[in-house]
Formats: structure tokens, sequence, C-alpha cells
């Protein structure tokens, strides 16, 4: 599959995700300038822990893009239904299209979403079949990094050695405290909001239920076969290498399902 780009004209999602880029460029400039290089430099770190970082906060920013601008599961306007699928299709009484059964329309978008989960305004898209893994590498590697920053807070004023004044600029001397406070209320803002978020995304996944449906009531037990976790993991990451569902630098590739285990309500 191509790289399809998905850009949603909303100024309340492009005000959400701004808030989003901004916390994580505040901890990206300030934590390893106020904590992780001064205390490099005497010695009480290694250069591995900075490192570490980095690539935290680089995997953080790419599935943030990723999951904004990539199609969450876009319909055509003209879908092509094979035969021996109609029976998984059904008609949107909002645009008047025929959809597969669990796609949803999106009043924010204009469009139906394939198996859609919900409107993210933080990403400021659906996340989609298309987009659900992005989606679900973002909120880990956010808690992640929140995790992290926290842990470099609170061991700066506890744990590390006094820094000599001779590794500090004058700007973060006489703001160290006030810096840090910032990052430490931002850190456990977003451990916190995203940790539930996480554990809502993780258990609709091991139930095979999206958040819409999860709403509405209407995907019960009884209607299909229970799938092992693996298999309903493996389809919304595109692959069955389990290494792979932590990397966002890579395409998708829908995977195929037996009928016996095909996703309709």
């Amino acid at each position: 599959m191509g790289l399809r780009i998905h850009f949603v004209v909303d100024p309340q999602g492009w005000c959400c995700m701004g808030l989003i880029i901004f916390v994580w460029l505040y901890n990206t400039i300030f934590i390893p300038k106020v904590i992780l290089f001064p205390h490099y430099e005497e010695g009480h770190i290694s250069a591995v822990a900075i490192l570490c970082y980095y690539l935290c906060s680089l995997f953080c920013i790419a599935s943030l893009v990723r999951a904004s601008v990539a199609d969450p599961g876009k319909l055509p306007e003209n879908p092509k239904i094979p035969i021996t699928e109609r029976e998984f299709w059904e008609l949107c009484n909002k645009c008047n299209m025929m959809r597969p059964k669990r796609s949803h329309h999106c009043s924010r978008c204009g469009h139906c979403v394939r198996r859609m989960d919900h409107h993210c305004p933080w990403i400021n898209n659906c996340v989609g079949e298309d987009n659900h893994w992005l989606f679900l590498q973002l909120c880990f590697y956010t808690q992640i990094l929140s995790s992290y920053t926290l842990i470099l807070d609170f061991c700066h004023y506890y744990y590390f050695l006094p820094l000599k004044k001779d590794n500090w600029d004058d700007f973060v001397f006489r703001h160290e405290l006030a810096l840090l406070r910032i990052s430490a209320f931002m850190g456990l803002i977003m451990l916190g909001g995203i940790s539930g978020l996480f554990y809502t995304q993780l258990m609709g996944i091991f139930t095979d239920t999206t958040s819409i449906e999860k709403m509405s009531n209407c995907c019960e037990n009884v209607s299909r076969p229970r799938k092992p976790w693996q298999q309903t993991f493996s389809e919304v990451f595109g692959t069955h290498w389990k290494i792979l569902w932590f990397i966002p630098f890579r395409q998708r590739q829908p995977l195929r399902v037996p009928y016996h285990f095909a996703n309709h309500v």
C-alpha cells in the first residue's frame, strides 16, 4: 500500500495537536538542557541515557505526525464490492454510500471510515483501520517519554549529585525550578490521561471491539467467534512480527482474515 496523506481542516483539531507538539517540544529541548547534558558532563549519567531519551522522543513525534496525516481508512466514492463479500456491506444512512460492516460515518470529517474507533482531536484525525496501529504507538511512546521525564525530574533533585554552576547557562540557572515544575506538571497530565486511554484501547483490541461499538452496545460476544489476542493485534498492526508492532517507520499491510473470523456484526 502506498502512503496516502489525509489532512483534516479543523481549527479545533489544529489547536489540540499544537498543544501536544508544544509539550513534546518543551520536554525535548529543556530536559536535555537542564538535566541530561549537565549531568553527563560531570559524569553522573552515561551517553546511553541521552540516546534513549532522544530515541523515545523521536518515536513519539513520528507516531504523532504519521497518525495525524495517515488515511484512517476513508472509503472511495464508488467502491468495487466483490460478489462474495456483498453480504458484509451495508448502506450508510448519512452519505448514502455502501460501506463494509463495522464502518462508521464521521460527522466531523464528513465521510465513512473502515472500522472506525473514534475521532481524536489530539491528532486531528479519525482513528480507523489504517492508522489505529499508529495511534497505539503514539499512546505507548507518550507514556514512555512522560515516565522517563518524570524519573529524570525526580532524580535531578533527590538522587543525582548537585551540579556545579559552571555547567549551567544563566537562563537555566535562574529558572531551573520553574522549568522542571512545568515539565513535571505536563508529564503527570500526559501520563495520567494517556494511560487510561491506552488501557481502553488495549481492552478493545483484546475483545475485538471498537469504542463506537462499545458505546452503541451493538457488538455482542455471540455475534462472531472470539479471536486469539495475537490475531487481533496482528490485524491492527498489519504484521505477525511482534517486533514490528513498535516501529512507526514502516508501511502497514492489511492481513487476509479467514471468513470464519470475518469482522462483521
